[in-house]
Formats: structure tokens, C-alpha cells, sequence
């Protein structure tokens, strides 16, 4: 079975001109800017409401395998979802200096940047692209 989440063609402006809050776009911006430099991919759509960085393909020892990004974040309504494997050990010991935040399923929640220090999650966006092409083996 692959990944249901694939990468698309649809544009990320389009997407993102329908991102009702203001500061929620603000905060997209500004992970989009910080995602493209420290990934050196441009954004991305994957799915409907994930925008994601560079392209890492996985295979598990069940034979499962997919395409997935390498960072990526959600600007959802309720908060920003970001994809960077927030229960890996390396990743959880940066999160106590973050700020305000939430864990799950190896995503990181925030409500607004404004709550997190904006150098802490640099180092947790920044760890996770190497720790997804470490597991991939690029």
C-alpha cells in the first residue's frame, strides 16, 4: 500500500488565497520561507492541504512504500500542523525550549509562530530534513 498523500500539481498561491485568518496566512509565509531555505526546495502541494519540501521515497520491511515530503506544515484552521517527526528522540529534546506547543503522531501543532521562539524552531524543521534523508538513505 502506498502513501494516500501524494504530491500534486496544483498551485500553493491558489491554495494558500484560501487561507481564511489572516495571521494563519502570515504564519504560512513565514514556514514556507523558512522551509525553502533550509530545504533548498521550492513549496509544493501534496494532497489538498499540505505543503511540502523535496521528496524522500521509503520502503519498510512490510514492503510498504511511498513518496513523502521531506518537511512539510498544514496552515489548518485550528493551528498549524508541521511534519517533522516530532517524537524522534533528537527532535523532542529541542522541543522544551520551543514554546507553546502541542504533540502527536510525530507532528507538532502550534497555534500561532508568535507562541514559539523562532530559533528553536529552526533547529526542529532543520533537524528534521536531515533525520528524514538519514532514514531514506539519500
Amino acid at each position: 500500500m502506498a502513501n494516500k498523500t501524494v504530491e500534486t500539481q496544483a498551485s500553493v498561491e491558489d491554495f494558500l488565497g484560501k487561507v481564511e485568518l489572516p495571521q494563519r496566512l502570515a504564519d504560512a509565509r513565514v514556514l514556507i520561507d523558512l522551509m525553502t531555505r533550509i530545504s533548498g526546495e521550492p513549496p509544493r502541494l501534496w494532497g489538498p492541504s499540505i505543503i511540502g519540501f523535496g521528496s524522500v521515497h521509503y520502503r519498510y520491511a512490510s514492503g510498504r512504500e511511498g513518496d513523502t515530503p521531506g518537511i512539510a506544515f498544514s496552515p489548518r484552521k485550528a493551528e498549524l500542523v508541521l511534519y517533522v517527526g516530532a517524537s524522534t528522540p533528537n527532535i523532542a529534546a529541542l522541543l522544551e525550549g520551543l514554546g507553546k506547543h502541542k504533540t502527536g503522531k510525530g507532528c507538532l501543532y502550534v497555534k500561532k509562530l508568535a507562541d514559539v521562539d523562532a530559533d528553536v524552531l529552526a533547529r526542529v524543521v532543520e533537524t528534521a530534513w536531515k533525520n528524514r534523508h538519514a532514514m531514506a538513505g539519500c
